[in-house]
């Protein structure tokens, strides 16, 4: 039986280390994501993103500065990020 993989827009089941498997444009990376959120989107290739996880960790939510990462920035692109712009983070 294989690692579970999950997908944009599915509850993050615990919060940790995720590996990143994009379809096409990019190499696997790493993201830290948090449970009860969702599992992002990409910013360049939408749902197109499976998520596996690496290292569990306790979930520290700081209740007084939440931050959520709606989608993963390309970061393929030359130009200034503005995570504002492409709906990363609200």
């Amino acid at each position: 039986m294989g690692v579970p993989n999950y997908r944009t827009g599915q509850k993050i089941p615990d919060s940790g280390i995720y590996k990143v498997l994009h379809r096409q444009h990019r190499l696997p990376h790493e993201v830290t994501l948090l449970k009860g959120d969702t599992f992002p989107r990409c910013a360049k290739c939408g749902d197109l993103v499976e998520f596996e996880l690496i290292h569990a960790a306790p979930d520290h939510r700081a209740s007084d500065m939440p931050v959520q990462l709606y989608a993963l920035p390309d970061l393929d692109d030359e130009g200034p990020i503005n995570p504002l712009n492409f709906g990363i983070v609200r």
